[in-house]
């Protein structure tokens, strides 16, 4: 049975602009765009709100903060990938990749333990049986400062949807953490660590890091590849450090640190991709690099809703009003992060493409979500 939605009178973000019209979706697939502001019969009248593709987050931490949401406070998974599943939908995010650390740290505090592998297959168990509103891919975050990374990484395969894969590098001193005193912050407010504790656990990271980081660095960028997985790099600070970057292949970078870096990363044609609560909030929570400062130097291409969801479109308008081109500002968190992620069939309101779209109107300049449609339903 062909299952048919219009959305009438609205102003639709199109790829280069914005204009008045229509929009229909059958059995999933946007089919047709027309002009005017006229209301055909069935048709939803969408009163002049703005309609745009869904949206498409590459990195958020969500799904572990309702696995977790409280330090040491473990939730069922089930509930929580469900939770964290109408969270994103409500928030606009029409596909999502979810991020999964890889490479624990089994020893003392501040330890990270296993759970990549679980979580995915019951990610996967609950897709394939309809529990799920949007659509999930996997963002692994290769962490090469560990002691097991390659063994994790060897658990999952090309038929895992992983999408993504990021080489993260937290050896205190470098990268996201060359303040120390942004570490020991952290470290001591989600920890409790001691003075001494934290001296320990900065020795045994840095121990970690020159034993086993280049293989690991080495290893997952091989395992991306089996995959066929999109490399992403994380945190980069120098010049030097994207060199090697795109030595790897790596194509996205997520949260450059510096505007060095984001120069860098341009000249060697790696999109830049800047946290939205970064934006939001003026500034970068670990005194790294502004988003809005690159934005204005146009150097930022893409959105990620890190760890606030309601937060990426929300951005991405703010975006729109700074570029003074609304249109531009949403493809930071739908066409380009499509692109980037090498999804053909989504990202921009087209025919033939998937009908995730989202209908929304701005209240004192904060956008208000009417209604969010995965493959045409409603969700």
């Amino acid at each position: 049975m062909t299952e048919t939605l219009t959305l009438a009178n609205a102003r639709l973000v199109l790829p280069t602009e914005i204009r008045l019209g229509s929009l229909q979706i059958r059995d999933g697939v946007i089919t047709e765009i027309g002009d005017g502001a006229s209301v055909p019969t069935g048709a939803i009248d969408c009163e002049g709100d703005f309609v745009a593709p869904g949206l498409v987050e590459l990195h958020t931490d969500n799904l572990e903060r309702h696995i977790e949401p409280r330090p040491k406070v473990n939730w069922p998974h089930a509930a929580a990938i469900i939770a964290h599943d109408a969270e994103l939908a409500g928030t606009g995010i029409t596909t999502v990749f979810d991020a999964m650390r890889v490479g624990s740290i089994p020893r003392g505090k501040g330890r990270y333990l296993k759970y990549a592998r679980g979580l995915a297959s019951e990610l996967w168990e609950q897709r394939e049986a309809g529990a799920l509103k949007i659509s999930h891919f996997l963002h692994l975050r290769a962490e090469v400062c560990s002691e097991t990374l390659l063994e994790e990484m060897a658990e999952f395969g090309p038929d895992d949807r992983v999408g993504i894969v990021s080489l993260m590098d937290h050896t205190p001193g470098q990268r996201q953490f060359r303040d120390l005193s942004k570490l020991e912050a952290y470290m001591k407010g989600k920890h409790a660590m001691s003075d001494a504790a934290f001296v320990e656990h900065v020795a045994h990271l840095k121990e970690l890091r020159g034993r086993l980081g280049d293989a690991h660095e080495a290893g997952a960028v091989a395992e991306a590849r089996r995959y066929g997985a999109v490399l992403a790099s994380h945190d980069d600070t120098t010049e030097d450090q994207v060199t090697v970057s795109a030595q790897h292949g790596i194509h996205v970078a997520e949260f450059p640190t510096t505007v060095e870096a984001a120069r860098a990363c341009h000249a060697n044609d790696i999109a830049v991709i800047m946290g939205a609560p970064n934006l939001v909030r003026g500034g970068s929570h670990s005194g790294n690099v502004a988003a809005r400062e690159l934005a204005e130097l146009d150097l930022l291409d893409i959105l990620s809703s890190d760890y606030v969801p309601a937060a990426l479109l929300q951005g991405a308008c703010q975006l729109g009003r700074l570029w003074g081109d609304m249109a531009r500002g949403l493809s930071t968190v739908t066409s380009a992060p499509a692109r980037a992620a090498r999804l053909e069939d989504r990202g921009a309101i087209q025919p033939g493409l998937r009908g995730d779209v989202v209908r929304f109107q701005m209240f004192a300049d904060t956008p208000v979500l009417r209604g969010v449609w995965s493959q045409g339903r409603r969700v």
